[in-house]
């Protein structure tokens, strides 16, 4: 099933999107956290059989599926083999002194940096003018995960959506840690729905593609990743619990713009579009 948020007639609301149509499955006030409410809740796979009044997506304007996460959004550095060596000779990599790593590098960002589809990313927050895209799968956690093991982790995977982890590259730099450079309001576009994982398939089959004003920038398959999403998830539940809701985006491919010489960075009036086999296409205009 493809879960979506978006706004009609004024107001939020959420629901199943089923061809060119959505079935509204909740709307008001509490609608932008009606998804994360039911994930927590475990009900979440109650809203297929919902009945609803549909109203056609071409209609509405959509959110990210997760507006307003109730849980933490954590992500993955250097996680393709061509991207963690195009980072480290970039001079911008300080987590360690290996182009490779040996372990996963997780860090986090700000729940209220997502914004959803379309939504415009405020480049302009940075000071420095080195605004970056990467283009990310990203895994929402369904039920509680702690010390499990590689071969159970899929048991916890509720499904998928894309992350574009938008970057300030010289604050990544100056602070030496990626929550400021990572965190600014907006930096982290997501949509434009949240796809089950049995309607989604083997993620290492889909393929990531990154267009920056409709120049392939980002190509690569989901099974080019360093460690792969049961690592990922038996890695970080060894030492604490994940949470129905959480949200782990898994890395970026080669092709970022601090990997051209010069750097191409992003500006004012760019659009980044990123698309994942069978997620969809997140687009963001640059402001």
């Amino acid at each position: 099933m493809k879960y979506v948020t978006f706004e009609v007639d004024g107001q939020a609301a959420a629901g199943v999107l089923e061809g060119d149509a959505v079935r509204i499955c909740a709307e008001g006030p509490t609608a932008r956290v009606a998804i994360a409410d039911a994930i927590a809740a475990g009900t979440l796979g109650d809203w297929p059989s919902r009945d609803g009044r549909r109203v056609d997506w071409a209609d509405v304007t959509p959110l990210a599926p997760i507006p307003e996460p109730r849980s933490a959004i954590y992500c993955v550095g250097k996680n393709y083999h061509a991207h963690a060596d195009e980072f480290h000779s970039s001079g911008f990599d300080s987590s360690s002194k290996e182009s490779v790593p040996l372990h996963p590098v997780v860090f986090t960002k700000p729940a209220r940096s997502v914004v959803g589809p379309d939504a415009m990313v405020m480049g302009s927050l940075d000071p420095t003018g080195t605004v970056d895209y990467e283009g990310e799968l990203a895994v929402v956690i369904g039920k509680p995960a702690f010390q499990v093991a590689q071969s159970d982790a899929w048991d916890h995977v509720l499904g998928y959506v894309i992350v574009n982890d938008v970057t300030s590259r010289e604050l990544q730099r100056q602070h030496g840690q990626w929550t400021i450079g990572k965190g600014l309001d907006t930096f982290c576009p997501m949509g434009p729905w949240l796809v089950s994982a049995d309607e989604a398939g083997d993620p290492a089959q889909m393929e990531l593609v990154t267009r920056v004003n409709g120049e392939v920038r980002q190509k690569a398959s989901v099974s080019d990743l360093i460690f792969d999403i049961p690592t990922l998830i038996e890695t970080m539940s060894r030492t604490m619990t994940l949470h129905p809701g959480d949200i782990i985006a898994t890395g970026t491919a080669a092709g970022v713009g601090i990997g051209f010489t010069p750097p191409k960075y992003l500006k004012a009036g760019d659009v980044v579009d990123v698309s994942i086999t069978g997620l969809g296409q997140l687009r963001n205009e640059i402001g």
